[in-house]
């Protein structure tokens, strides 16, 4: 949990049975269920693939296989779907659903390995795409990540959460604990999105038998550049988090407010599949306060742990802060303290080795679509055995890291006069605002 950037680990699920876990595996385990796969186009637009523009199909694992094979009937559910101008992409299966009644399973995906005790596949989702398959640069509000590529080979582009300001996030499509950004990163238009030349990417090749590390709001772009691959990844928890949900409640208040007023018949417009329906406001009101309440509670729990500890020591305990004010300054400055954590090399620098390879800055020019997904179409199913080692790299598009101010997010277009409810969305709820806001709230209710 020290590592301040994306890693990728080597050797360390060598022993798991989940590292056999092909899709073809997977298909007789799950003997015919069916399974929702996201259906989007083979295009080189300078427009994201968003969810809500995709399509999906109901589908076994078998005809996912026959139809990347080229194989499948004209009556299948893939029939609509040329091979050659459509990927699919069975995304976000969390194992407690997919794998009803077969519990046994959990146990095939150790993350107790990494450090953390009991962890296993009941806290984790699957991953099964075909050539192309790719999910739309965001971070996670929630957690770390971990994944570990079981087949095939994905790439991602990773950006640092300090250059936010240059991926232009939005919160439409809406999901609770995603920020999108507005950018397709394989293929930027930088004529809309000038300051995205500055944004420091770092791509990295995932293989089978390698785990990545993803920290703590990292953008991350993913396509899969193989004819079949299979992933596992598990978000971990942090402390952060109970602030973060504060800023989530304050996100879905207000984009569920102003986007059901402009359209109330029209929400998978804005909404991702992801989330089931729009709430109402009076839900928000509550989902805000249960937030705030888990936040309150918390902060109790670690001032009592803490005055436990200080009085095990022996040391006097001095009245604090109004409780809650403390916490959230301590956390914010935890925060803060990744972009200074980058600077201190020396001590990062020994955690690195054979089996921990850094993704590190590099001078190289950033990969593009030439010899990706779109390029190596094959209609033979693969299974890489891990054979691969990574191949990391960076590209610096800039000279400097971005310290965005709120004002300047959006676009300098002279041409356009009007205002819509994204663009007044885009500043209401960037990650910034509702930080402040979240804080400005805490602060309040502490008094």
């Amino acid at each position: 949990m020290s590592l301040q950037q994306p890693a990728i680990f080597c050797n360390m699920v060598f022993d798991w049975p989940a590292q056999h876990w092909t899709a073809k595996h997977l298909s007789e385990v799950l003997q015919g269920k069916q399974i929702r796969f996201r259906m989007g186009l083979r295009s080189t637009d300078t427009v994201p693939q968003f969810e809500t523009a995709c399509s999906y199909v109901d589908a076994t694992l078998e005809e996912f296989l026959a139809w990347n094979c080229d194989q499948s009937s004209v009556s299948g559910p893939f029939k609509d779907y040329d091979h050659s101008k459509f990927w699919a992409y069975a995304d976000y299966k969390y194992f407690v659903n997919l794998f009803e009644g077969k519990t046994d399973v959990f146990q095939e995906v150790m993350w107790s390995d990494f450090g953390f005790p009991g962890r296993d596949g009941q806290e984790s989702t699957l991953w099964i795409g075909s050539l192309g398959a790719h999910t739309p640069c965001h971070l996670d509000s929630y957690g770390c990540n971990l994944v570990f590529q079981v087949q095939g080979r994905k790439r991602w582009h990773l950006f640092p959460p300090e250059d936010t300001p240059s991926l232009y996030p939005t919160r439409i499509p809406y999901e609770e604990s995603s920020v999108f950004s507005k950018i397709n990163v394989v293929n930027p238009d930088f004529k809309r999105f000038p300051r995205f030349q500055k944004a420091r990417r770092h791509t990295v090749t995932l293989s089978p038998g390698q785990v990545l590390f993803v920290p703590r709001h990292w953008w991350h772009y993913v396509e899969s550049i193989d004819p079949i691959t299979v992933s596992i990844n598990s978000w971990i928890e942090l402390e952060e988090d109970h602030l973060a949900r504060v800023e989530e409640a304050i996100t879905r208040m207000l984009v569920c407010a102003l986007k059901t007023a402009e359209d109330p018949h029209h929400p998978r417009a804005w909404l991702n599949p992801t989330e089931v329906e729009e709430t109402s406001h009076e839900v928000n009101c509550c989902y805000l306060n249960d937030a705030v309440c888990a936040f309150f509670a918390h902060c109790g729990k670690a001032k009592e742990v803490e005055m436990q500890a200080l009085r095990a020591n022996g040391e006097n305990w001095r009245k604090e802060e109004p409780m809650g004010q403390d916490h959230m300054e301590a956390e914010q400055a935890h925060s803060q303290s990744f972009t200074a954590a980058r600077t201190e090399k020396q001590e990062v620098t020994c955690l690195f080795g054979p089996d921990l390879v850094a993704v590190t800055p590099a001078s190289d020019d950033p990969p593009s679509e030439k010899g990706g997904a779109l390029e190596n179409d094959s209609k033979e199913c693969i299974d890489r055995d891990g054979e691969h080692a990574a191949e990391v790299s960076c590209a610096r598009r800039g000279a400097s890291t971005v310290v965005g101010q709120v004002a300047s997010r959006c676009p300098v277009a002279p041409s356009r006069t009007s205002v819509s409810t994204d663009d007044l969305l885009d500043c209401l709820v960037n990650p910034q605002v509702t930080r402040l806001v979240a804080q400005l709230l805490i602060q309040g209710k502490s008094l």
